[in-house]
């Protein structure tokens, strides 16, 4: 008898007496589980070097459970047919990805939830390169991690060894083991893996969860779809017993960059990847959400030869200044295509790049973004992603997208006040928001951006996001909350997205049909020139929804 608790990641192994010359490609062991209830998951274990395979499992059930192993070597009375029982408790601590449970989506299609009810408020961070000797581990991982849990931070982006902006075999893209694969992608390192494993577990450890991309796009003309699939099957081995999002590669149908280029390309890599696509939903048997990380202005869902072979759209908006216009266009679109798709912005601008994009843009982006309709927003800094370090400074094949290290990057202003503005969002029923740009005047619109955003849920709660002069020379004085509700009682305040922090405002409380902040001086409403939230809310109605 084997023992576990629920929603916990539990392992054992099978050695094999019998040699095999080349187990990882000759042997394939998968261990069927049947829960109380009784349901049987195909879990494929892993080989993790010589003759010895693991199993990594995890359980949202408590009870007693079997299990046998299925080996494609059924001559192999070591790994084949070995039968067992696990006996899972109840987990009492306070790790909410391990009490709530893993990811999944609502059945309203507008945005993620653990597997107990409880939403799931989405705010990555961008550590493309976390894996690599870039950031020492223990000690640079955890001190980051700790970062990000202080401030609000609920998911990691990371890159499982096959990294973008670098050929294959980098030596950039080493960790402390060496490459994730043998050269030529013969097999892969199973001690790559261990150090690996080392560092996702600590992202769950600390509530973070893990969303894993496997690669970027091109590797499929270096590796090819069947290597990729061997990748796949390998991390969903090692990983799927843990909360996480899986992110089937980056930029689909990028081609290597200096390689060639051109339709044809670019047809047999989405061909490709949505072959693999395919393999992954049939292979996961935790069912954990799959997305796509898409080439630049783009959409995930749109990348794959089928929408459905994903469940979140996430967006890549651009970077720079200039992409505002284009930025704004895609989550608009993304959050109005049907059927209905949760949507994240994994990819918006990141805080220093090219020297631009601090934190004014950051704070612009994320609540555009969420009063669109999107479930979640990823930040990003020059200098993370990449994990720039003094002696290995940020770099690219296609040139620098700035300077600074990835410990100066971490304390970029930005950072710290999404992770705010996540925080004080999460306060309200966010998940029941929905788009209402006509309930404010005037309102942002595709070709004018720099306007107010509005998004509420009718007769409880508006949320209205005020851009600041940094965006455009505007002014607030003549601002109207129009259609208000009779009936509703709303009570006003401003909030701060750059602390989270909230004032009430004064004057007398907004009232049907419409409603103007009284001016905090003569010349504007808000409480400074800068951007600020506008909140109205039922607090009675709310309660109710809780």
């Amino acid at each position: 008898m084997r023992y576990a608790i629920r929603n916990c990641a539990s392992e054992w192994s099978y050695s094999s007496g019998k040699a095999y010359a080349d187990p990882f490609n000759e042997v394939e062991l998968n261990v069927a589980v049947t829960d109380p209830e009784g349901r049987e998951r195909l879990v494929p274990a892993f080989w993790t070097g010589g003759q010895t395979w693991r199993v990594r499992f995890a359980s949202p059930v408590v009870g007693r459970h079997r299990y046998r192993t299925v080996c494609s070597d059924e001559t192999n009375a070591d790994l084949h047919g070995q039968e067992g029982e696990l006996e899972v408790t109840e987990y009492e601590g306070e790790n909410p990805l391990l009490r709530h449970g893993p990811l999944r989506v609502h059945e309203s299609k507008r945005y993620l939830e653990h597997a107990d009810g409880t939403p799931f408020l989405w705010l990555g961070d961008t550590w493309w390169m976390g894996l690599t000797t870039r950031i020492t581990w223990p000690e640079g991982f955890q001190r980051l991690v700790a970062d990000r849990v202080a401030k609000g931070f609920s998911l990691i982006q990371i890159v499982m060894g096959l990294f973008p902006d670098m050929p294959g075999f980098d030596p950039k893209g080493a960790n402390e083991a060496g490459f994730p694969w043998e050269p030529e992608y013969a097999r892969i390192n199973p001690s790559y893996f261990d150090m690996a494993d080392l560092r996702i577990a600590h992202l769950v450890d600390r509530g973070l969860v893990p969303c894993i991309v496997a690669c970027w796009g091109y590797y499929l003309q270096f590796a090819g779809v069947e290597v990729l699939k061997q990748h796949w099957r390998n991390l969903v081995a090692r990983y799927g017993a843990y909360p996480v999002v899986w992110c089937l590669c980056g930029e689909v149908d990028m081609p290597w960059y200096l390689g060639e280029r051109g339709d044809e390309v670019r047809e047999k890599l989405v061909t490709g990847w949505s072959e693999i696509a395919a393999y992954l939903r049939e292979l996961d048997p935790y069912g954990h959400p799959i997305t796509v990380h898409p080439g630049g202005g783009r959409t995930g869902r749109m990348q794959l030869k089928e929408e459905q072979l994903v469940d979140i759209d996430m967006l890549q908006t651009g970077h720079g200044m200039g992409a505002l216009s284009s930025m704004v266009d895609l989550i608009v679109t993304a959050n109005e295509r049907e059927p209905r798709m949760p949507v994240v912005n994994g990819e918006p601008w990141y805080e220093g790049i090219m020297g631009t994009c601090w934190q004014d843009a950051q704070r612009y982006a994320y609540w555009v973004n969420m009063l669109s309709g999107s479930c979640g927003h990823t930040y990003g800094a020059n200098g993370i992603w990449q994990f720039a370090t003094e002696e290995e400074p940020c770099y690219s094949v296609t040139g620098s997208w700035g300077s600074g290290t990835w410990e100066e990057a971490a304390q970029y202003p930005g950072s710290g006040q999404v992770g705010a503005s996540k925080r004080a969002l999460e306060q309200l029923p966010w998940w029941l928001l929905e788009p209402h740009q006509e309930w404010v005047e005037p309102h942002a619109t595709r070709e004018d951006p720099a306007l107010p955003w509005c998004a509420g849920i009718p007769g409880a709660l508006r949320v209205i996001y005020l851009p600041g002069p940094g965006w455009a020379a505007r002014t607030t004085r003549q601002l109207k909350v129009v259609s208000l509700e009779a009936g509703s009682k709303y009570e006003a305040r401003w909030l701060n997205p750059r602390t989270g922090e909230s004032r009430a405002v004064e004057g007398p409380a907004p009232a049907a049909p419409e409603w103007s902040p009284p001016p905090v001086t003569r010349f504007a409403a808000v409480p400074s020139r800068e951007d600020w939230v506008l909140v109205l809310e039922d607090r009675e109605k709310l309660a109710q929804m809780d």
